[in-house]
């Protein structure tokens, strides 16, 4: 490639965010202040401090689909003006090729006498300024007609890709700050959130983390769950429903074997997840493709009813689709809940039910 190619920018994103959040909650543990949801009356009750806390956390998360669509799209501006610049470095080289050989016919016409004017304005520091003369194609002979041709060509195609390269870092700019306010608002809530939990003792504390911190229903055991049974055998009609094919259930078995698994904001494995990131994992690993957010992934497949459920479909949660789990069977799903709580199987119905996508 030529050697006045720009370098590659660094990737945004990356683990930069992972150690964003690790800094924040390390931080918040400590902090004696209530900052982010107002100064709360240091007697909440339990039952209190939960509402509050399952709140903030599904901001963080609502936040976070918000983060990993910027992210995406940064990644995708990144892309694009990656391959424009490599394409403009190659359409340079062209050009300058074309303006070698016009070099070459202009040293061939001085050595039989004498160099058109033209060409010699043709070889300048500005052949663009040359090339705009309306009468230029009458000036000259058709060969090097048709060679002009070329170099005018080339140098307007060259000029839009750098034009639209231009645009294409503005837009990547744009995703950058994008970013950098939603990873602000992340942090915030589960800050704020952190600073909640330390008003519990370590007992209600390990009670909120079994609840999965959402709702009030008891969880499946991770023994229990750790049964691939479900992922042929039931499904939301009960014993008999199989997964609908094969990516689906291999969906299901990766998610299974991801139980325990951290949740990290941003993350999509292959050790932690959020919670689209684990259904992403999943279903790359069935060789299944899916966007990167659940208000993108609800749309990626078949919309299915509550009643229809089968295992490997994709449940969705809240007004504004920010949750998403693998729904397992028997009302169940593996999700990633928040970062109380490691990836787990967790009833359906502990959140509001929003709708399910059939994706393979």
């Amino acid at each position: 490639m030529a050697a006045h190619r720009k370098a590659r920018q660094r990737s945004v994103g990356g683990n930069t965010a992972r150690t964003a959040v690790t800094i924040a909650l390390a931080g918040a543990a400590t902090a004696t202040g209530f900052d982010g949801v107002g100064h709360a009356d240091p007697q909440l009750s339990p039952a209190q401090v939960k509402a509050r806390v399952d709140k903030l956390y599904e901001e963080a998360e609502a936040a976070t689909e918000k983060y990993n669509g910027a992210k995406e799209k940064a990644g995708q501006a990144e892309t694009k003006l990656r391959k424009l610049r490599d394409e403009a470095a190659r359409r340079e080289d062209r050009l300058n090729s074309a303006r070698d050989a016009l070099g070459s016919m202009a040293a061939a016409q001085y050595r039989s006498g004498g160099l058109d004017p033209v060409v010699q304005l043709a070889l300048s520091d500005h052949p663009d300024q040359y090339l705009d003369g309306a009468a230029l194609a009458e000036r000259v002979g058709t060969r090097q007609s048709a060679q002009i041709a070329g170099v005018r060509k080339q140098l307007h195609e060259l000029e839009q890709l750098r034009g639209a390269a231009n645009i294409e870092l503005a837009r990547l700019k744009s995703r950058q700050t994008e970013l950098k306010q939603h990873k602000k608002t992340v942090n915030e809530k589960l800050t704020a959130a952190r600073r909640l939990l330390d008003r519990l003792t370590p007992e209600q504390r390990t009670q909120y983390a079994e609840r999965g911190g959402a709702g009030d229903q008891q969880h499946v055991s991770r023994d229990t769950s750790r049964d691939p049974a479900p992922v042929a055998s039931s499904g939301a009609a009960g014993a008999g429903t199989a997964a609908p094919n094969s990516r689906a259930a291999a969906a299901v078995a990766y998610a299974y074997a991801k139980l325990g698994s951290p949740y990290v904001w941003g993350a999509t494995g292959p050790n932690a997840f959020d919670c689209s990131g684990l259904a992403q994992a999943a279903y790359r690993s069935a060789g299944v493709s899916l966007p990167r957010t659940t208000y993108s992934q609800i749309n990626a497949g078949t919309r299915v009813t509550r009643s229809e459920l089968q295992p490997g479909d994709l449940v969705f949660f809240y007004a504004g689709i920010t949750h998403v789990g693998i729904y397992i069977g028997n009302g169940q799903m593996i999700h990633a809940p928040n970062p109380s709580a490691p990836v787990r199987v967790a009833p359906i119905s502990e959140m509001p039910f929003a709708g399910a996508t059939r994706v393979a």
